[in-house]
């Protein structure tokens, strides 16, 4: 069934054309990646979808039922309202009186007077009224299905939880379809991976728009390319729309060369001169105007982006050496025993979940940070190329071309200067674009104009720290070659997939307990490094627990002065029945919790949380160990 549809749609601000007479349709179940270039209006078209962007010609037909709700492509901002408040504006018209519930529930806990019971009497009418009750229920639910904890307040999420509860806020309206803007940015790896399965279980429509192919492989079921304002499907997967895509536009360029040699004839004829003027044929002549018509109109493809780095002096063998460090904040451990040697061209990824020690090890590499104990040295004559995701050295309000060329009309590329203008072009800044305030771009310009910053530093070990956010997916491209063409050292930290196993040679992955490991290969590797150790894991768990049920307490050699053992009561001999089952439950569970205490991102959660699980762990290990006493007593 068809939900959404776009005919002839047409916008533009100023002279750029974001949708040329362009169709979409949107089909029931669809799972749709919308791609095209930074700027090419993708986002736009979301907010046209949302009914925020009004088309300036066409239609837009949708049910006037029907619900639509937007993931927006930043993570909501810092503030000290509760997580269920927070959710709760996601369905607007009762979000007050729900939020007024919430809050006399908890008063009424803490003090269950006639006053506040009276007052959560009158608000549990004024939902029934309002037919609320169910708006509730879907908050609670959505909360429970995300491990949301209601009573959290926002600064204290990390990025990867913060995602999550904008996702909440938006499926709480129960859409029918969902829209995504670039949902794995500030997400690691271990959330994406949740994210892509919770999407796939998805029961309503999905459009979303991202630059991780992996992603896209993994959860697109159709590709909406989105280019020079016009918007063309391609069914099936991520691999089979870059070899259709590159066709079509091997197509055009031969279209576009027959097209422009015609037009060349035709203006030599039409300039032959007063002989040729004498005999002219009108029709020919109307026919030239035409194709003149038809050359200025046309949306010729944009020039790709050329990123080069400019190299400096080679550094020494040693990098940076570490000989068992430690690092600890609090009482937390982030890092603990590390033992590291990185040389000259080595290539390394950093992965692990958010919190888990990828920054902390970046910061005392690059000189920032002490150890809390532990040796480390650095090596000579190294010159760091640091690309913050934070983009912390970007001033809002200066103009790309100020942030670039710092006042100054020329910059030297690899020892040779070039006008700053010319060498923004190469980054896709046009000049009009280059003069503009970095407040007015949009996040993947601002990637764009922090790598063209950057790489006019001359370097020779280059740091990464999640580059590939809000980029397009050819600007991503090619800054995966440039990367693993680059003559230095280089560190990456990066949720996508397809980058790390393109870019690295070894990774060092975090777990979450202060352990690192090195493996060799990129990112599938780890996984399957990851998946290794489990099985090991649950091998040995399965073998250790067996071996505790089948194994008797050994019994006493029998001396002759022995008393006679006593009579078991039928309540003892119950008992002793019972005990084996209670003891397999028992170490079931221990299981279970010493499993969610390994994952990689158990102290990036709540702390109420780990505690919460870490005291369920302690009083399991208890009881068994009574179950065990218990068990050799009454079995004596």
């Amino acid at each position: 069934m068809e939900l959404i549809r776009i005919s002839q749609g047409e916008l533009a601000f100023g002279e750029d054309k974001v949708l040329d007479k362009t169709d979409l349709s949107i089909q029931t179940g669809e799972r749709i990646c919308l791609v095209g270039r930074n700027g090419a209006g993708k986002s736009t078209l979301m907010k046209v979808l949302m009914g925020f962007q009004i088309l300036d010609d066409g239609q837009i037909l949708k049910s006037s039922t029907m619900q639509v709700a937007m993931l927006e492509q930043d993570p909501p901002e810092s503030s000290d309202i509760s997580v269920f408040d927070y959710i709760a504006q996601g369905v607007k018209e009762n979000a007050d009186l729900i939020k007024r519930y919430h809050a006399i529930i908890h008063d009424v806990t803490e003090d269950p007077s006639e006053k506040n019971l009276t007052k959560m009497s009158k608000i549990q009418e004024q939902l029934e009224v309002a037919n609320a009750w169910q708006d509730e229920q879907r908050i609670e639910q959505v909360m429970t299905t995300l491990a949301l904890n209601p009573e959290d307040k926002i600064c204290d999420l990390s990025g990867g939880w913060l995602r999550k509860l904008a996702l909440a806020k938006a499926l709480v309206t129960a859409p029918d379809i969902l829209l995504l803007d670039e949902p794995t940015n500030h997400l690691d790896i271990k959330s994406v991976l949740w994210l892509e399965t919770f999407l796939k279980d998805f029961a309503g429509t999905i459009l979303f728009i991202s630059h991780d192919r992996a992603f896209i492989r993994g959860v697109s079921t159709r590709i909406i390319d989105l280019d020079r304002g016009i918007l063309k499907s391609y069914p099936g997967n991520y691999d089979l729309y870059i070899e259709q895509k590159a066709h079509d536009l091997q197509v055009e360029a031969q279209q576009n060369s027959l097209f422009d040699k015609k037009l060349a004839e035709e203006e030599v004829w039409i300039r032959q001169g007063v002989k040729a003027r004498r005999t002219r044929n009108e029709g020919r002549v109307r026919a030239l105007e035409k194709l003149r018509g038809e050359r200025q109109a046309r949306r010729d493809v944009r020039n790709q982006s050329t990123m080069n780095i400019t190299q400096g002096d080679r550094s020494g063998k040693l990098v940076f050496e570490a000989e068992d460090i430690s690092i600890a904040f609090d009482d937390k451990v982030i890092i603990k025993n590390l033992d590291l040697l990185i040389t000259r061209n080595d290539r390394i990824a950093f992965i692990g979940a958010n919190g888990t020690g990828k920054s902390t090890l970046i910061k005392m590499i690059m000189g920032n940070l002490e150890a809390t104990s532990g040796k480390m040295r650095s090596g000579v004559n190294l010159e760091v190329a640091y690309f913050d995701q934070h983009r912390d050295a970007l001033d809002l309000k200066k103009t790309v071309q100020e942030i670039v060329g710092e006042g100054k009309q020329e910059v030297m590329v690899n020892g040779k200067p070039r006008h700053v203008l010319g060498y923004l072009q190469d980054f896709l800044f046009s000049p009009k674009r280059a003069r503009t305030p970095v407040r007015a771009l949009s996040g993947g310009e601002k990637n764009r104009l922090l790598l063209a910053r950057l790489f006019l530093r001359p370097s020779n070990l280059l740091i990464l720290d999640e580059p590939t956010n809000d980029l397009d997916i050819e600007t991503l491209e090619l800054l995966e070659e440039v990367v693993a063409n680059y003559a230095g050292t280089v560190i990456l930290v990066s949720h996508d997939r397809d980058f790390v196993n393109n870019c690295v040679s070894s990774c060092l992955y975090f777990d979450g307990t202060g352990h690192v490991s090195q493996i060799v290969g990129g990112y599938d590797d780890v996984d399957s490094y990851l998946e290794h150790k489990e099985q090991q894991r649950q091998a040995m768990a399965k073998s250790a627990i067996k071996a505790k049920v089948s194994e008797k307490p050994v019994k006493a050699e029998q001396k002759p002065a022995a008393p006679a053992k006593k009579k078991q009561s039928f309540k003892e001999k119950r008992e002793l029945e019972e005990l084996p089952g209670q003891i397999d439950t028992l170490e079931n569970l221990i299981a279970e919790l010493q499993e969610k205490v390994n994952q990689a991102d158990f102290f990036s959660q709540s702390q109420e949380q780990s505690n919460k699980i870490l005291n369920e762990l302690a009083v399991s290990e208890s009881k068994l160990e009574v179950a065990y006493a218990r068990w050799q007593e009454l079995d004596d």
